[in-house]
């Protein structure tokens, strides 16, 4: 497999769908040399790079901007949001498959286990490292 097809699945669809593993399927098929592979490669992960870090300022922008708007609907639509998909995600996966009584156990169904867990390290991660960051530019002022 490419490198850049590897980071392709690392980065998820940044670019959407198969973007970025095409992009390093092109590169790999350029009649170059080792050295401007390598190289084309090494940009090509410099600018993904940056666009991750502009989407995060974006974000952070938005949020902000969300905040210091007057109207309360602005300021907690995120919140109201994030709560009601969460709890009808929750709903639905406690009753998919679990409304029979008698001998079934409780399960939850195999296809929302990896959704949880991705919720979870992206709410840990965003929660808890956003603090952090947050924590460093308060003392560095």
């Amino acid at each position: 497999m490419s490198f850049l097809a590897t980071l392709g699945k690392a980065a998820g669809s940044l670019l959407g769908g198969d973007a970025i593993k095409d992009i390093g399927n092109i590169v790999d098929d350029l009649h170059t040399s080792g050295e401007e592979k390598a190289e084309a490669k090494q940009k090509i992960t410099q600018i993904l790079a940056q666009a991750e870090q502009a989407a995060q300022a974006q974000v952070s922008a938005r949020w902000e901007a969300d905040m210091k708007h007057g109207s309360w609907l602005s300021k907690n639509i995120r919140p109201l949001t994030l709560v009601f998909l969460t709890a009808i995600f929750t709903i639905l996966s406690i009753f998919d498959g679990n409304l029979t009584i008698g001998e079934k156990a409780f399960t939850i169904g195999a296809a929302y286990v990896p959704v949880y867990q991705t919720l979870l390290m992206t709410v840990y991660a965003a929660y808890f490292a956003g603090r952090s960051i947050e924590k460093v530019k308060q003392v560095a002022k």
